[in-house]
């Protein structure tokens, strides 16, 4: 899961064009909430199985309210890792930090059978962060599904493309992502609040996780923002009049001029 700015907050650039993580308001990404949904189905569709739902996010202190909703929401447990040096962190850095925390908590757990990750975060909209860790633990991945079904060991997935549906089956353990389309999430209980409380909340550091610094963070990022431009304000919008019949062709020039046509 990720902790990503509030998109109604006043969202900012560090001094370095990171983003500000730390001076403005954020919470746990809506489109990981349908991955913690998922996890939280899976589970339930095997009852008296002993399966464990770990929630896992990796970002600053604050970040730590993104495990707590997971929790609040149904995870058994949270784990948190939280480094400075991490700030900064490409896909790269942060599928390698996310793939070495998952193989801590596969040697406590004994093993991990299904990793579930939202189709994209809301900040970045990257979608690659499923495929790249699916590589680094050596799993299969079987991404963007809208529909999850599973019986056994066995998981089926519908992945929808433009014009066309895709079915696609997998073998457990695997890496799987889920759009906003897979079922919506469930809101925390007051129940489900109160007891989280009382759950297991985790915190690694880099060298928990056998990491050095030099490892991840902007330093040896592949991709940096190099400049950023304030959003220019809004100004006053055209209004167009259609007293002589020109109203049409005025429109039709304003799009083009716009190359919205």
């Amino acid at each position: 899961m990720k902790y990503v700015p509030d998109a109604t907050a006043d969202r900012k650039f560090e001094d370095d064009f990171t983003v500000d993580r730390v001076g403005v308001d954020g919470l746990l990404s809506e489109l990981d909430e349908y991955a913690v949904e998922q996890a939280l189905q899976f589970r339930e569709k095997r009852e008296g199985e002993d399966i464990t739902v770990t929630a896992l996010t990796v970002g600053p202190e604050k970040a730590v309210d993104a495990a707590r909703k997971a929790l609040q929401m149904g995870a058994d447990q949270a784990v948190h890792v939280v480094d400075e040096a991490i700030a900064g962190s490409d896909y790269l850095g942060t599928s390698l930090v996310l793939a070495k925390a998952v193989e801590k908590i596969r040697e406590t757990a004994g093993s991990v059978d299904l990793v579930v990750c939202g189709m994209a975060s809301t900040d970045a909209s990257g979608s690659v962060v499923p495929a790249m860790l699916a590589e680094r633990l050596g799993l299969p991945q079987v991404t963007l599904a809208s529909v999850v079904e599973s019986q056994g060991d066995q998981v089926r997935i519908k992945r929808d493309n433009e014009g066309s549906t895709e079915v696609i089956g997998a073998t457990l353990p695997i890496v799987l992502s889920v759009t906003d389309q897979s079922g919506e999430a469930r809101y925390p209980s007051f129940k489900g609040i109160m007891a989280a409380k009382k759950k297991p909340l985790e915190t690694y550091s880099l060298s928990d996780l056998g990491l050095a610094a030099d490892q991840v963070g902007l330093s040896v990022a592949y991709t940096q923002v190099e400049d950023t431009t304030a959003r220019p304000p809004r100004t006053a919008g055209e209004i167009v009049t259609d007293e002589d019949g020109s109203g049409a062709t005025a429109l039709v020039d304003f799009l083009a001029s716009k190359k919205f046509i």
